[in-house]
């Protein structure tokens, strides 16, 4: 018996290690696919282990388990469009919440009586709180992959009452919790716990704008990395504990990344719904300057410093590879070519670092913004596809704009701005944009790909 203890022990031992050693990898381009299949590795061998041990299921479920879920799993990962990436990775992070609320509903429905009133009030209480955590992180990660894929309005929802519904959540949470921890045994207080979790997390994140909605899912994932920790401490699993941590403090981090990246505390975004509105700032007045790409063309062969900003537009197009040929030929003409990545471009963290890397874009090519920022005057053109708000100089310049003071790519210093976009219209934050009037932008507008595989033809008939 002892052994089998050890060998599992070194087991959960070498499924941490992995999981460390993948999540170091991942912080690379480079080396980031190779994290990713470390950690799955680990997760294997943790997953197999626990189950082998516990004697949960027979052999044959466990891998008609695998055969299935991989072959989703595959099928998934070979057909989801890059622009759909964020809501998939908003589900994962539901997934994960409704795994952790599962897990400890079960743990519960299979104690004994005499279990239910010997056990612990820690244990009762990892548990309710197993659930609740994971009931929130599984709705709101809905509502969120409704926002990103369209499905739902991507404006925060608010109304009348909104806010003491939701304080009357928070009162009955606590109310259900001591009921859950004093009479275990009483199937209704799991129930009530699983309706208000799930209730909690829809109006939470439903009142949340689509702006917002990278910093949610940092903060979705995070939740669904307690959440784990707590089941974790509930069951008495190791592994259990050691996952959620990790993906709960990564989570954090991440969160506290993208609110510095908009100037904002967290209490701020997650309560954006309940703020009073902003009232609009002073009209912006201005003529748009349309440009051709083909004229686009002589001043990118003129140029000796080029700056590419991309954003979700970007993604839409499918443009990052077309992007990739446009650089190779402007370093053939001589000119430098740098790119900006703000951390909150796109529709979640990194999805530009994730798209620029399937185009083989040199990883010390890109930028944040502040490196960028102090040295913008140098660069000849800046070239912005679709990433309207992470360059909009209202943050800086309309105190009545509801993204004054967020930190921005200051695109506008550059000599010579080229938006490409499909239309002048305000992007996903619902801002206009002062940029688009300014004296030095010209609008490019179509679809992204076509204009810069229009700009790269010029180049061969040059």
């Amino acid at each position: 018996m002892n052994d089998i203890v050890t060998v599992i022990n070194l087991a959960y031992v070498m499924a941490a290690a992995l999981f460390i050693l993948g999540l170091k990898l991942l912080s690379h381009p480079d080396t980031a696919k190779k994290g990713n299949f470390i950690s799955a590795i680990g997760m294997l061998v943790a997953v197999v282990v626990t189950l082998l041990h516990q004697q949960i299921i027979s052999y044959h479920f466990i891998l008609l388990g695998f055969v299935i879920g991989g072959a989703f799993g595959a099928w998934k990962a070979k057909t989801v469009e890059m622009t759909a990436m964020p809501e998939m990775v908003s589900l994962f992070n539901g997934f994960g919440g409704a795994a952790s609320l599962l897990l400890g509903w079960a743990t519960l429905a299979g104690m004994s009586l005499i279990t239910l009133k010997t056990e612990s009030a820690f244990t009762f209480i990892t548990l309710f709180f197993t659930i609740l955590v994971g009931g929130v992180t599984f709705s709101g990660s809905v509502v969120a992959w409704g926002k990103l894929s369209g499905k739902m309005s991507s404006k925060a929802v608010i109304f009348t009452g909104l806010r003491e519904l939701s304080i009357l959540h928070l009162i009955g949470m606590v109310v259900i919790g001591y009921f859950f921890t004093t009479d275990p045994s009483n199937p209704v207080w799991i129930y009530c716990a699983i309706a208000l979790s799930l209730s909690f997390g829809l109006w939470a994140t439903i009142s949340i704008g689509g702006a917002d909605m990278p910093v949610v899912i940092a903060l979705l994932n995070s939740y669904s990395g307690v959440a784990a920790c707590a089941a974790g401490l509930a069951t008495g699993n190791t592994i259990l504990i050691v996952t959620g941590l990790l993906v709960g403090a990564s989570g954090l981090i991440l969160t506290n990344i993208m609110c510095k990246a908009m100037n904002r505390s967290l209490m701020n975004v997650l309560l954006s719904g309940f703020a009073k509105p902003v009232e609009a700032g002073e009209k912006i007045e201005g003529e748009i300057k349309v440009l051709a790409a083909q004229d686009a063309f002589y001043v990118l062969e003129a140029a000796q410093a080029v700056l590419v900003v991309p954003g979700y537009g970007m993604a839409v197009a499918q443009a990052q590879h077309a992007v990739r040929e446009l650089q190779s030929l402007l370093e053939e003409n001589g000119c430098t070519v740098d790119y900006a990545i703000h951390a909150v471009a796109g529709r979640m963290p990194g999805h530009m670092n994730v798209l620029l890397a399937e185009a083989d874009v040199p990883y010390d090519q890109l930028y944040e913004m502040d490196d960028v920022n102090p040295r913008m005057e140098n660069y000849d053109v800046v070239i912005v596809i679709g990433a309207n708000d992470v360059v909009n100089p209202a943050a800086k310049e309309m105190k009545g704009s509801p993204i004054y003071g967020m930190p921005v790519i200051e695109a506008y210093r550059a000599k010579t701005v080229f938006v490409l976009k499909r239309s002048a219209n305000a992007g996903f934050a619902g801002v206009d944009n002062p940029l688009f009037f300014k004296d030095n932008t010209r609008m490019v507008l179509g679809d992204a790909k076509d204009t810069i595989n229009s700009i790269i033809r010029e180049f061969g008939d040059d």
